[in-house]
């Protein structure tokens, strides 16, 4: 007589099936990562030594000093993003910034989010 399967022995079949082609997919990734983990220390030994800045260091000429003292929540982003760029985004956060014209109009567009010492 002839073997009939039933529906569940079908669904189980193709699962089997296709089991050893997924441990192929997952093996291949881990073999891809062995050589991109050997190129950085590679380059890491061909890299020259960087040098290394003092963090506290103070700008050369004339300076102003700026302290943020409002908060960039509810206003343009524009605004927030300059806070960044002056180096202020925290409340009450100082920096010391050379006097340029750039910096000037900075702190200009949110003067009213500083204290601003000459």
């Amino acid at each position: 007589m002839a073997e009939t399967k039933t529906p569940e022995a079908e669904k189980k079949a193709p699962a089997k099936a296709k089991a050893p082609a997924a441990e192929k997919k997952a093996a291949a990734p881990k073999a891809a990562a062995k050589p991109k983990a050997e190129k950085p220390a590679e380059a890491e030994a061909k890299a020259p030594a960087k040098k290394v800045a003092a963090k506290k260091a103070k700008p050369e000429g004339k300076t102003v000093t700026v302290t943020q003292t409002g908060s960039a929540i509810g206003r343009p982003k524009d605004q927030g993003a300059t806070l960044v760029g002056l180096g202020l985004n925290k409340l009450h956060r100082t920096r010391t910034l050379v006097d340029t014209p750039a910096v000037r109009g900075m702190i200009a567009k949110v003067r009213h989010l500083l204290r601003v010492e000459e």
